[in-house]
């Protein structure tokens, strides 16, 4: 959607910068106002204007408004380049400065802002296009790769994906120090021992990594449960496995026959006998 955006903004300045040129043109050939009104459909005051001027002015912004985080632009980037990039802090930094938007506002512009710091350190040209070239193959690591391959053991990895690993590592530092974390994070859920937690935690806050500074707040928001989800051996991973089923289900047949079609599927069929005395 972003990038839907910028390319119909993008449009607009050609089209605006096409007949700004075509002004300029009618009027080089010493056309009255009238006929390059006629011609170009423009309003005669905006010909006017641009008839006396050399080059297209910029458009006129509205003054950002107090629900818009443009507004507050300038604190934001101080505190982002101070490191503070966790967005319910900042929210609660610029509201006693006028802010009055939501933080989903918030956080659409800071994620352009990471997807930008990002881009810059795996030096990929588009975000979300690749990471970095493969030196086995040559072939650029898609980020849907690195991310499953930034969770998945050592002991797990095929040769080709061990190289992928390795070259990663060594180009990118965020995914080296994410993957160091995943994996202690692992080995706490395996091993059952919660008490490095609070550690883990910590150093996740310090990592300078978006992802894994929101991951670790919001574990400590519930760190009692979190503590006891690592040492109990009981999982609710069989009852959020139906629910994902039911959801699923119900999806792949709305707008289908109706309810008892749904039923037919979402419950077992049980054949009774008659009864016979």
């Amino acid at each position: 959607m972003t990038d839907h955006r910028h390319l119909v903004r993008a449009g607009r300045r050609a089209e605006r910068q096409a007949a700004f040129d075509r002004v300029k043109a009618l009027h080089a050939e010493s056309k009255p106002l009238c006929a390059i009104v006629r011609e170009t459909g423009l309003n005669w005051r905006t010909v006017r204007k641009w008839t006396r001027q050399d080059v297209l002015p910029p458009r006129q912004t509205m003054a950002p408004k107090s629900t818009t985080p443009r507004g507050f632009r300038d604190c934001l980037a101080r505190r982002w380049m101070e490191g503070c990039t966790i967005g319910r802090e900042l929210l609660a930094e610029i509201q006693p400065l006028g802010y009055t938007g939501s933080l989903t506002h918030l956080q659409r512009l800071l994620n352009t802002w990471r997807r930008a710091h990002f881009a810059a350190v795996i030096g990929a040209s588009e975000p979300g296009a690749a990471v970095t070239p493969d030196t086995a193959t040559g072939n650029v690591v898609p980020l849907i790769v690195a991310a499953a391959l930034c969770i998945k053991p050592r002991g797990l990895l095929s040769v080709a994906q061990a190289s992928k690993v390795d070259t990663l590592k060594a180009t990118c530092g965020e995914f080296a120090t994410m993957r160091r974390l995943a994996m202690r994070f692992r080995g706490m859920l395996r091993s059952a021992d919660a008490e490095p937690l609070v550690g883990w935690l910590s150093d996740a806050a310090r990592s300078g990594i978006h992802c894994m500074q929101q991951f670790a707040s919001t574990l400590r928001q519930d760190l009692a449960a979190v503590q006891k989800a690592i040492l109990e051996p009981w999982s609710n991973g069989q009852t959020e496995g139906q629910i994902n089923r039911l959801k699923t289900l119900k999806r792949a047949m709305y707008g289908r026959a109706g309810v008892e079609l749904l039923r037919a599927r979402m419950l077992p069929l049980h054949y009774s006998r008659p009864h016979t005395d």
